[in-house]
C-alpha cells in the first residue's frame, strides 16, 4: 500500500472517529489505489460498494482537509460519483 493511501486511511479514521457509515463507499484515488468506508471505519481495499467516488489524489486531499466542498468538486467535474447518491450525500455530511 502506498504512503499516500496509508495517510488517507489514517486521516479519515481520525476524522470520522468511530462514527462509522451506514453504507459502503469506495474512494478511488487515481493510480494510488482505493479505500473503503463502512460501518467498521476506513481501510484500504477494492471491495464492491454502494457508491464509488473517483478523483485524483490532490482533489481528495483537499476534500479530506476541508479545503474543497465535495458537492463543489462534483459539480465542477473534479469528482465523479457512481452509485447511490443518497449515500454520497450522507458521506459528505460525515466528512464535513
Amino acid at each position: 500500500m502506498s504512503d499516500t493511501l496509508n495517510a488517507a486511511v489514517s486521516a479519515l479514521n481520525d476524522k470520522i472517529s468511530g462514527e462509522g457509515f451506514d453504507a459502503t463507499a469506495k474512494f478511488v484515488l487515481g493510480d494510488e489505489g482505493s479505500l473503503i468506508i463502512d460501518a467498521s471505519g476506513v481501510r484500504a481495499g477494492d471491495d464492491d460498494a454502494d457508491v464509488t467516488l473517483t478523483a485524483d489524489v490532490d482533489v481528495f486531499q483537499q476534500i479530506f482537509e476541508g479545503e474543497l466542498n465535495p458537492t463543489a468538486a462534483f459539480m465542477s467535474g473534479k469528482l465523479t460519483i457512481d452509485g447511490d447518491m443518497g449515500a454520497a450525500m450522507r458521506l459528505a455530511n460525515l466528512l464535513g
